[in-house]
């Protein structure tokens, strides 16, 4: 992360410490709060709107990728000859791919600028996009599922830090309204990639090609918003020479030391795991039950819309608490009941099971506005988001892999099914140590 983003991410900090979003004053537009800084340009009027399109159409592309393979995985396996553990490594794929290149975002974003970053991600995701459905092997798939993956780790870490700065005065109306693109982004891809297929003569390939066109608009603002930012960049060097030495004495808490973290971090993973679980393998448990591809897309659409009204419900009513620990507790029971019904009558209750686990795969929100509470720091957030994000995509990555060579050595759902459970109960566990009212400067012996 630049040194300017960590000024930036200083201003709203304050208001942390009473709720994961900081306190709005009067809307003011994109720069308006740094157009008063020693050497910065004023910024063209076009670039608030522009930013808007942009940050939009980049969270709809966060997830099509993997939700709309998701709904064509059957006959995208069968197309490429793939095995059961080959197919779950490709669902593992999405974890890896963010704990790699998320990892070198912030670096990235130091050398290039976020936008120009987030410019190359969405670049990435379009030629990924673009070139897998030719893929004449297994190989080949996985190669540019991981370049299109790649760009989509490095916009997942580099919006909200796009938000903060250009929007620092709208933080919590923006970081819905991406979010909010991103769920719907997640259930447009499930729902309408295999009506969309049969549609145009029923080609799995072609039902994968077709959101590379998305991916290419996302791409036109960021053109824009780009070539602005490296003039504002080249424009203020000065300032960012002197904003860079005086971050370099906000070093912030070794979040390694602390037990809140690794608590935080393991959560994450295993949310992650049963979210990637999930948009990998639940058409394929509908399919195997009886139910028909296009009704099994929708069911995972289903699963993933919840996401849109309880990434505004769940950090709001999580910052009104002192402990979090019950949201979490909450949420890991709904998926028990989701698991245990698909278990039980996977065709018979479908759409309650993919509501119950859509409610479930709502930690993500929680563990997010848990990383702004558990930190009082600036520094200090910035190092507690990097270690629990980097650490829980990394343990997710075995997650899907084992529940596909489960399923192919079982020939059935109920052991990967059973295993998913048990893993919500550690999760359950986690959430209830991450959610108690401490800080990791506390835990470090940090002082304010």
């Amino acid at each position: 992360m630049s040194d300017e983003e960590i000024q930036t991410l200083n201003r709203p900090q304050a208001a942390r410490t009473a709720s994961p979003q900081p306190t709005a004053t009067a809307p003011a537009a994109p720069g308006a709060t740094r157009a008063t800084a020693p050497g910065a340009a004023p910024e063209p009027a076009w670039l608030g709107p522009a930013l808007l399109v942009g940050i939009v159409l980049a969270a709809l592309n966060l997830r099509p990728a993997i939700t709309s393979l998701g709904a064509l995985f059957e006959e995208t396996r069968t197309g490429l000859g793939m095995s059961g553990t080959v197919a779950g490594l490709v669902t593992s794929v999405p974890a890896l791919c963010f704990a790699v290149f998320g990892v070198t975002a912030p670096r990235l974003s130091r050398r290039f600028g976020p936008a120009a970053v987030v410019c190359a991600g969405m670049a990435a995701v379009a030629a990924g996009l673009l070139i897998r459905p030719f893929a004449g092997n297994a190989a080949g798939f996985l190669a540019a599922s991981a370049l299109t993956l790649a760009g989509i780790a490095l916009t997942n870490v580099l919006l909200p830090v796009i938000v903060k700065r250009w929007f620092p005065d709208r933080v919590g109306t923006m970081t819905g309204l991406y979010s909010m693109a991103l769920a719907a982004g997640t259930s447009l891809a499930a729902a309408a990639t295999v009506p969309m297929t049969e549609a145009l003569g029923g080609s799995w390939r072609t039902g994968l090609l077709l959101w590379s066109l998305l991916a290419a608009a996302a791409v036109v603002p960021w053109l824009a918003i780009a070539a602005a930012a490296r003039k504002e960049k080249a424009a203020a060097a000065p300032a960012d020479r002197a904003a860079r030495a005086a971050a370099a004495s906000a070093a912030g808490p070794r979040v390694t030391r602390s037990r809140t973290a690794w608590a935080l971090a393991c959560y994450f993973g295993l949310q992650a795991t049963g979210a990637y679980v999930t948009m990998g393998w639940l058409p394929q448990i509908f399919r195997d039950a009886g139910v028909s591809a296009s009704t099994a897309g929708v069911l995972l659409a289903v699963t993933m819309v919840m996401g849109v009204p309880l990434a505004f419900v769940i950090p709001g009513l999580a910052g009104r608490m002192r402990n979090q620990g019950p949201i979490a507790a909450v949420l890991g029971l709904f998926g028990l009941a989701g698991y245990l019904g698909l278990s039980l009558a996977p065709a018979g209750g479908a759409w309650a099971w993919a509501l119950l686990l859509g409610v479930s795969n709502c930690a993500f929100p929680l563990v997010i506005t848990l990383i702004g509470l558990r930190a009082k720091s600036p520094a200090g957030v910035v190092k507690l988001s990097a270690f629990a994000q980097s650490t829980g995509y990394l343990i997710s990555i075995p997650g899907p892999l084992l529940i596909g060579a489960l399923y192919q050595h079982s020939g059935g759902w109920d052991l990967p099914l059973a295993v998913m459970a048990g893993l919500l109960v550690p999760q359950i566990a986690l959430g209830l140590l991450a959610g108690r009212d401490r800080t990791i400067e506390d835990e470090c012996g940090v002082r304010d």
